[in-house]
């Protein structure tokens, strides 16, 4: 009689939300797909703790926040998930916390926070707040720990604290994982890539910048994650170019503001007042745009959600692949994602606020389901329906907010740009123009369609290059993306204090060899030049397989067993710096092999899958949820068929 079969192994590199994600899959499709009688053995492999991965780990500074709701942040299906796999729901971050304050039922597995200002946090958050990244750091390590318990017995998981430096092995046999620090490698039957966001060594540019800095002993810092960012080198008072309004900007003003003692004292109108430590530098920031990103809203829908997507979703798709001919974004597909958008804004507009709309919404809906967005009939449409212009959606007024306008000094532009960011935030905390938020889950409808349209090879390279990577990943941030409106605040109470000051839009920065320091334009502010002794890069790292700090991918690259994406035509050729895999399973397509390797596969931001978050909004249907869901499908009956073998040789944590 013979005796049990080796164990099917599965490495995952990399242990963050991506990886828990797929191991909850993997948990809820085993009693379908997985034999138990045979044991599957996963080997994660990450140097940061599992769940919070390096960049949700608790191990960083807790002045840096969410930029969601803690209501909108969950890492379980719900009844919106279209997959194939069994929808298990779970809390939300912010149904999770309210256990800890006695507000919700506990969740097991339970065990409160180690961290004590992490606890008092979670038992005082509402579910509107936008929590600390430790706070998510403290959810994401439970969901792991809830996903263990969740796996059958005859599945474990094994972490080893370290990185992966290659792997090896042919396509019809074992893969090797070799570990830094570690003599003997993993032996696995598939490997999946999960790394999450990566670094990149600096570009061409930067490097040109820090070269400079050296020899003038100046301070540089080139894109980066802005929790592993040493601004130590910055001096108190030390005026500083930050080129970046987004996200990243935002963390590094509190590292430098509040981190360094400064404070914020509320006013009795409610504004608030910066009280300086007099350990900052003076941050002179612009970007492209030269206005910071738009606040996230804090209210709910006031109205019923609509259904969507209604106009880009997968039948338009299939009928603009139809058409058989080359795609351009901007003139073929920008118009019903528009329409979309608009639609999300118009049906929460008339249903939350009749009162400033002249039609009944089934009049105005059928009109608009008749007309394109740029027709001129829609334009008159909405003119006439929509009597207010603060009503109404123009996204080209959104997009370009400084454009054609001009300042005779840097100060009056400091007056309307405050102006401007006052009324910003306003108006995302008001819940009379909760038609923003209706756009705003429009927005996130488009993003399921977006992949399969790319991987169809329609579009464009110029149109990918400069439309879909550039204009619209930047302009999806700039509207969706944005900070806490609390945020907005403090920034314009660093503005008043003059620790921050704007320099306007279409920044160009260079270096003055002559004085030793940066200097920095903008049309904005015509004439006006301003030097400073620091450059900051206040954005992060685009993906780049040529110069990334993933030991394991340059090590792929280098050899050539992985495809940079690189999308060509006659007329242009982009190289997008992502890894190529298989639309359908996440399979690394290997050169040498002439399509998919048939045991690695890569998931998340280094592919050419675009930008599907590992955690998401409850009930959006979230395309990370599909593809882990379909990835932890395929995975399961891929081992279930590999033959057994007794080469797999495992190390010990």
């Amino acid at each position: 009689m013979s005796g049990p079969s080796a164990p099917a192994v599965l490495a995952v590199v990399g242990a963050g939300p991506r990886a828990t994600g797929l191991l909850e899959r993997i948990a809820a499709n085993a009693p379908e797909l997985w034999d138990g009688t045979r044991a599957l053995h996963i080997q994660l492999i990450d140097p940061h703790p599992p769940g919070p991965g390096r960049i949700w780990r608790h191990e960083q500074s807790g002045l840096l926040r969410m930029n969601s709701m803690a209501e909108d942040v969950t890492m379980f299906t719900d009844e919106s998930s279209t997959i194939e796999g069994p929808v298990r729901p779970g809390p939300s971050l912010a149904e999770w916390a309210a256990q800890f304050s006695g507000r919700g039922p506990r969740h097991a597995p339970y065990a409160e926070p180690a961290d004590p200002e992490v606890l008092a946090e979670l038992r005082a958050l509402d579910p509107a707040d936008f929590p600390t990244r430790r706070a998510q750091s403290a959810y994401l390590d439970w969901v792991f720990r809830r996903v263990l318990t969740e796996l059958p017995a005859s599945v474990t998981v094994e972490w080893h604290r370290t990185t992966a430096t290659s792997v090896t092995g042919p396509p019809d046999g074992p893969q090797e994982v070799r570990l830094d620090g570690r003599d003997t490698p993993l032996t696995a039957d598939l490997v999946v890539l999960a790394q999450g966001h990566i670094g990149a060594e600096p570009a061409a540019e930067h490097r040109a910048f820090a070269d400079f800095a050296r020899r003038h002993g100046r301070f540089h810092l080139p894109p980066e994650f802005s929790a592993d960012a040493d601004l130590s080198g910055l001096r108190p008072g030390e005026h500083v170019l930050v080129r970046g309004l987004g996200l990243a900007f935002v963390d590094l003003m509190s590292l430098l503001t509040e981190g360094r003692g400064g404070r914020f004292r509320t006013r009795p109108d409610g504004t608030l007042h910066y009280l300086p430590s007099g350990r900052e530098p003076v941050l002179h920031v612009g970007s492209r745009r030269g206005v910071p990103y738009h606040s996230k809203t804090r209210y709910r829908l006031q109205g019923p959600r609509p259904a969507l997507p209604r106009y880009f979703g997968p039948g338009a798709v299939d009928a603009l692949l139809a058409e058989n001919r080359p795609l351009d974004l901007r003139r073929d597909v920008w118009p019903l994602m528009a329409k979309e958008i608009g639609y999300g804004h118009y049906h929460e507009l008339f249903h939350a606020h009749p009162g400033r709309t002249t039609l009944p919404w089934e009049d105005f809906a059928a009109a608009y389901d008749r007309l394109g967005w740029y027709d001129p009939d829609m334009t008159e449409l909405v003119a006439s329906a929509v009597p207010d212009p603060a009503d109404r959606l123009d996204f080209e007024a959104l997009d370009r907010p400084l454009d054609g306008l001009a300042f005779a000094s840097p100060d009056a532009f400091q007056d309307h740009l405050r102006t401007y960011v006052t009324e910003d935030v306003a108006r995302r905390e008001n819940p009379g123009f909760s038609a923003d938020l209706g756009a705003f889950l429009a927005l996130l409808s488009l993003y399921g369609q977006l992949p399969r349209l790319v991987g169809s090879g329609r579009l464009t390279a110029r149109s990918v290059a400069e439309q879909l990577d550039g204009w619209w990943q930047g302009f999806f941030s700039f509207l969706a993306s944005g900070p806490p409106g609390f945020r907005l605040r403090q920034l314009l109470a660093l503005s008043e204090a003059g620790v921050v000051r704007f320099l306007g839009a279409d920044v160009r920065i260079a270096a003055d060899e002559s004085t030793g320091t940066f200097t920095v334009t903008s049309p904005t502010v015509p004439g006006h030049t301003t030097r400073a002794t620091a450059l900051i890069e206040a954005y992060l790292p685009h993906p780049s397989l040529d110069r990334t700090e993933d030991p394991l991918l340059r090590d792929l690259h280098r050899s050539g067993a992985v495809a940079e994406e690189v999308v060509t035509d006659p007329a242009f050729t982009h190289r997008s710096g992502l890894l190529t895999v298989s639309p359908a399973d996440g399979r690394l397509v290997d050169p040498s092999l002439g399509g998919p390797h048939p045991r690695r596969i890569a998931l998340g931001a280094p592919t050419n899958s675009r930008a599907v978050a590992a955690f998401a909004r409850p009930r959006t249907d979230s395309p990370g949820f599909r593809q882990n869901d379909a990835v932890a499908r395929a995975l399961l009956r891929t081992l279930a068929e590999v033959s057994p073998t007794a080469d797999h040789a495992s190390v010990a944590v």
